[in-house]
């Protein structure tokens, strides 16, 4: 594959070269490899690790470690596609998932393909991710203070909130790579408190039963397919690995492709070395009556799972702000690009502040939003992370028919096609079960 030096070829404007060096993606290229390390773990993962026990429990020892390992190998499979495809062509970079789209597709198709899906991806993590640190923080508060007046769920999502109104403003991936290195270290801690905690449970000697958690076998059935949605939403990261690739400085010599290869090889190690344990150890000692966040199943120690809650808060910080942070990029370009708007402090200011606002109304008003992950892990994020970039490599480097990349591509496309037909079905039962339960408790 031949590389070549952005600055060599070159035949932008210098109006172009402006609102490139102002957009947030493409401002800064001088990252190291490590960053795209703690942004890969901190876009991947986030609140779905806390309901892998959970999914288990709707699936089963047996299909559940299948798809959890399936799952696992098919986005690193992908993953490499896509950091593979970042600088396939000569002399272009393709900074961002629907520039890669639009290559492989066309441009207006190709803009159809992706930015719907990856407009869906970004604002609904966000929400999910401004709905479980408020759940967090809540669980925070009655595990400190149990004997304090009970607060509403809406509050603790509004303090949540506060944090995004000032990190949002932070310009582009680089600088906010302290909140993302401690979100990926929040991660990997509160992930060995969640399986480390539940091996204690574990070992006290009580009866475990890993019957599947539905009372009619049609429950088990819709149960089984939104836990393939609630995977899906757990490995799926790659919306954002362009975008985070593009930070990364290229020459001929030294193409993007080797750092950020060995940046998604450690963020790999970690996603499984967070996801497994938690998955197979929290099921092992909760059985059938696991909650749909590990957390909420560890009573005691209360100290531990008092500070493992904030660390979940600490984490989903960094996640809202890694695809917010895609997602501004997106909005800006858009109004910079089409709507012809000078780029300015006051744009990004009302932009984001705009966009912060949404996500928390939208997480205060349908708190139960989190029961959305089986849904939109079938619906939008399986298509961009299981399939897509199939789908783009068998267009743009056409590998040999019936050889093995051949034969591969086709098994993930397969798979992914299943996910999303069948796990969206399973989330509505789960979102409208869990609507009718909040209504009730309220």
């Amino acid at each position: 594959m031949t590389h070549v030096n952005e600055k060599e070829i070159d035949d932008r404007t210098e109006e172009q070269k402006a609102i490139d060096a102002w957009l947030p993606i493409t401002s800064d290229r001088n990252a190291k490899w490590w960053y795209s390390t703690f942004h890969n773990v901190t876009a991947m993962v986030g609140a779905g690790i806390l309901s892998l026990p959970y999914a288990m429990s709707e699936m089963g020892w047996g299909a559940g470690i299948v798809v959890m390992l399936m799952s696992w190998a098919i986005t690193f499979y992908t993953i490499w596609q896509m950091v593979e495809l970042h600088e396939m062509v000569p002399g272009k970079r393709f900074d961002r998932y629907h520039e890669l789209g639009q290559h492989a597709f066309g441009e207006k198709l190709g803009l159809w393909i992706v930015v719907p899906q990856q407009i869906v991806v970004y604002v609904c993590s966000c929400i999910i991710y401004m709905v479980t640190g408020g759940k967090s923080l809540k669980k925070f508060h009655e595990t400190v203070c149990p004997d304090c007046q009970p607060i509403k769920l809406t509050y603790f999502i509004i303090i949540f909130s506060s944090v995004h109104f000032v990190l949002s403003h932070l310009p582009n991936f680089n600088s906010i790579s302290f909140v993302s290195l401690a979100a990926a270290v929040m991660s990997l801690t509160y992930s060995t408190v969640a399986w480390a905690a539940s091996v204690g449970r574990g070992i006290e000697g009580r009866v475990v039963s890993y019957e599947l958690r539905g009372e009619k076998t049609s429950d088990n059935v819709f149960m089984f397919l939104s836990a393939l949605g609630e995977v899906a939403f757990a490995y799926a990261g790659h919306n954002v690995v362009l975008e985070i690739q593009a930070t990364i400085p290229s020459t001929p010599e030294k193409p993007s492709t080797g750092p950020m290869w060995k940046g998604v090889w450690v963020a790999y190690l970690i996603v499984a070395v967070c996801y497994l344990p938690v998955a197979f150890i929290g099921y092992w000692a909760f059985g059938n009556h696991v909650e749909d966040n590990i957390l909420l199943s560890l009573e005691k120690p209360m100290w531990l799972v008092a500070a493992a809650n904030m660390f979940v808060v600490v984490h989903v910080i960094g996640s809202y702000q890694v695809f917010a942070m895609a997602m501004f990029d997106m909005i800006e370009t858009y109004a910079v690009k089409t709507v012809k708007l000078k780029p300015s402090t006051f744009l990004r200011f009302t932009v984001r502040t705009i966009y912060v606002a949404l996500t928390l109304f939208v997480g205060m008003s349908i708190p139960f939003f989190g029961g959305l992950m089986g849904f939109f892990g079938g619906f939008a994020l399986a298509p961009t992370s299981y399939y897509l970039p199939c789908i783009i490599w068998l267009i743009i480097v056409k590998p040999k028919r019936f050889g093995f990349s051949w034969w591969m591509n086709w098994f993930c496309i397969i798979i992914g096609i299943l996910l999303t037909v069948l796990s969206p079905i399973g989330g509505m039962w789960t979102l409208v079960k869990q609507a009718k339960d909040y209504r009730f408790y309220q």
